[in-house]
């Protein structure tokens, strides 16, 4: 039975608030940095406030994610698909990162034939084509004669995609599980990842210790509740739509970070950028449009 018009509307701008959420996070995330915060300890401290929440709203949620151990890996995943993500748009071209960011639906088709046994039709084998030659066109630099990452944002935008699309499978493989430990799970690993890649960037001496100006804790409290509020949101709009219309909704995040960043000037548009991001974003459109049955969920529940 379809949803309700008015139901339906609901929940498309839950998504939306959603995507909004997460495209113009990077701001916060620069302006902490500003503050004296790396984005590391950023994301650490902002999901240890989410996790002490959860905690706080469900106490026995860390008992069933123990008993799932399934729940463990995907902290693990969660966890570094926000160290990639956060890490990456504080301190690289924001649209770039996105874009190599949004890859997430090629590796997907990879990853659950991998995982769930999904064998990739054609159409599935065609999109992957399609978002790598997108990559590849982005990637490529008049400088470089090979279309490669040049940088430490390219590589953590291209991981955190990876982990990303992997943190989907887990939630659908473990989907029986119930919603507030999965919560916990990514909201603890999110915060447990970023503690641990910022102590090991610290001793290879590229993070620098904490060392946070009270002037950044309202950023800091209010990004969180921001992320919090947008989980929600999401786990309300996913509920009631189908995948696909979760996943073509999602694509706004695009939208919203290359308006906020071509607003505060942290992004370059070029050619290069255009086709490829075009490639990439063509090819999650598809995904996002192509029968429920043979697609994983690619909605973000982080």
């Amino acid at each position: 039975m379809n949803a309700p018009k008015s139901t339906s509307s609901l929940a498309v701008g839950a998504l939306v608030i959603n995507a909004l959420v997460w495209g113009v996070s990077w701001w916060p995330f620069r302006d902490m940095q500003s503050h004296g915060l790396h984005p590391l300890w950023s994301t650490a401290l902002i999901y240890v406030l989410a996790t002490v929440a959860v905690l706080a709203w469900k106490p026995g949620a860390w008992r069933v994610m123990v008993k799932h151990r399934g729940l463990l890996v995907l902290m693990a995943a969660a966890g570094l698909t926000n160290v990639g993500f956060n890490w990456a748009v504080t301190v690289g071209d924001v649209v770039r990162v996105v874009l190599l960011f949004y890859l997430m639906p090629a590796w997907s088709v990879l990853i659950a034939w991998a995982m769930l046994g999904e064998k990739p039709t054609t159409a599935s084998l065609l999109r992957l084509l399609l978002a790598l030659v997108g990559v590849m066109i982005v990637l490529k630099s008049p400088e470089s004669p090979w279309p490669v990452p040049n940088s430490l944002a390219d590589w953590l935008a291209l991981a955190g995609g990876l982990c990303f699309a992997l943190t989907n499978v887990l939630l659908r493989k473990h989907g029986n599980t119930p919603s507030e430990s999965r919560m916990l799970a990514m909201f603890g690993g999110g915060a447990l990842m970023a503690v641990a890649a910022a102590l090991l960037g610290m001793g290879a001496g590229i993070v620098p210790a904490p060392a946070f100006a009270m002037a950044g804790v309202p950023v800091a409290i209010g990004l969180c509740l921001a992320f919090m509020a947008s989980n929600l949101a999401l786990q309300y709009g996913a509920a009631r739509l189908a995948a696909s219309t979760t996943a073509l909704v999602m694509l706004t995040e695009l939208l919203f970070a290359s308006a906020s960043s071509a607003w505060l000037g942290a992004a370059e548009f070029n050619t290069r950028t255009l086709i490829g991001g075009g490639l990439i974003v063509l090819a999650a459109m598809l995904a996002a449009l192509a029968p429920a049955a043979a697609e994983p969920d690619q909605s973000r529940l982080s």
